[in-house]
């Protein structure tokens, strides 16, 4: 970063604090890609004039609903539901939705505009976009999901379409969850499309979608480490999370010889010293499918709970975080470098506060942000879109080499964005390559449109 780009940025984002006060996860999302690209801009008069990065900062829409629902009482309840359709610049709008009683618009907002530069970087024709509510399924009935997902849908389903906007699922909505919001599109629209991924297989969902996220975060490490001339064999390797990505990338480390030494949820973590086991995982697995505690593990599968700590303070060789965003601050990021840290892959989107963002890359640790590492899961979901497409399904090793190919594509293109990068330090900027490249091919998108 240069004296310039800090100067550019602070005088850019003094105008977006102005215009979106209070909404700090967005304004933390838009600060980090502009000092990586705001020279860029600058330096192309084409993409001055468009004024390409504040069009960026601009979601094309952002659209308000209410859910009313009845719950198991025959009481009438009220929620808030949203959706962010941020760029559609290369393609249909595409993100997920995420149910829980922290999202607002503001979150969805910085979702969404972290959503269009992951999905660019794929090289699919996908745009970027995020949805939800403020709906808490925890401690619901499946029937009362169920109709709250058919509330929400009878609202959403006037905004989305296989080719203008193609929500997934995310926090608190899963395959279950999908299904239900499906079923309600198919019985309004009388219409059986590629309208939301993340279906199960028996109605037109994709092999591996939910192990996507997880199996592309390692296979997008492996790329980091061959660089460096080494491999996952051996290594200690922290995850935060015991969800879905956590527990799939956990699995894939294990199968190509890494060693998951934690994963974690807010009421500790739990620590194997030699490396969680297959069987370790399945116990774990087990409980969180039965909102069980998983405070007491049992002694023969080698590991210990620790209530109230986090994984950063382990001993290891990499670092996964995938539980949510900003859950890594600064005193965090000095206990990866003090616990022998030298990897870092997102697996969640922004689990690094701004304060930790800078002592990680002001350290040497090798640093690739969760647009580029946790793009697995909408790279499967862009192939289940082209599956429900030619109603053609794709055996799961297909799936899975496509998959590790387009990690391994994503890896190459920021690679070489390095390479000519003058600025560039002695190891791969991965967050500067990734932030550019993305940023190029979105600003050539607009261009193509003209003002409008």
């Amino acid at each position: 970063m240069t004296d310039r780009s800090q100067a550019l940025t602070d005088a850019f984002m003094a105008d977006m604090r102005d215009k979106n006060p209070g909404e700090d996860l967005f304004l933390q999302a838009v600060e980090e890609v502009a000092l990586d690209v705001i020279t860029v801009e600058k330096a192309n008069s084409d993409y001055t004039a468009a004024r390409i990065l504040a069009r960026l900062t601009e979601p094309d829409r952002v659209i308000a609903f209410r859910i009313n629902w009845e719950d198991d009482a025959g009481m009438v309840q009220i929620n808030r539901g949203w959706r962010v359709q941020h760029c559609n610049a290369v393609g249909p709008y595409k993100g997920g939705l995420r149910f829980a009683s922290s999202v607002t618009p503001s979150v969805l907002k910085f979702l969404g505009f972290e959503q269009t530069f992951k999905n660019a970087l794929t090289g699919l024709q996908l745009g970027g976009a995020k949805g939800g509510a403020n709906f808490e399924p925890k401690g619901r009935s499946k029937n009362e999901v169920m109709r709250f997902c058919h509330a929400f849908m009878s609202e959403l389903q006037h905004h989305i379409g296989p080719s203008r906007d193609i929500p997934a699922g995310d926090i608190g909505v899963g395959t279950r969850e999908i299904g239900f919001l499906f079923a309600a599109w198919k019985q309004n629209n009388r219409d059986f499309a590629g309208v939301l991924t993340g279906k199960s297989l028996c109605i037109g969902g994709s092999q591996l979608r939910v192990e996507a996220t997880g199996y592309g975060l390692v296979y997008f490490l492996c790329a980091m480490l061959g660089t460096a001339n080494e491999d996952i064999e051996g290594k200690r390797i922290a995850i935060s999370g015991m969800g879905n990505v956590a527990l799939h990338a956990a699995r894939k480390a294990l199968a190509l010889g890494g060693r998951v030494v934690s994963l974690s949820d807010t009421s500790g973590v739990i620590e194997a010293s030699d490396g969680l086991t297959a069987a370790a995982l399945d116990w774990i697995e087990a409980r969180k499918a039965a909102n069980e505690s998983v405070g007491a593990p049992p002694r023969e599968l080698g590991m210990v709970f620790r209530p109230g700590s986090n994984p950063w303070s382990i001993e290891c060789d990499v670092a996964l975080p995938c539980a949510t965003q900003n859950e890594i601050n600064a005193k965090d990021a000095r206990a990866l470098l003090d616990a022998g840290c030298r990897f870092l892959a997102e697996g969640a989107n922004m689990p690094l506060t701004a304060d930790a963002q800078r002592i990680i890359h002001d350290s040497d640790i090798c640093y690739a942000p969760g647009k580029v590492s946790n793009a697995g899961g909408v790279a499967v979901s862009g192939l289940e879109m082209a599956q429900n497409a030619t109603f053609r399904p794709l055996p799961a090793e297909e799936v899975d080499r496509t998959l590790r190919g387009i990690m391994v594509d994503i890896h190459g293109k920021l690679r070489t964005e390095a390479q000519s990068d003058t600025t560039s330090q002695k190891r791969i900027d991965y967050r500067r390559a990734a932030n550019r490249v993305a940023y190029r091919r979105v600003a050539e998108a607009l261009l193509d449109y003209g003002v409008i």
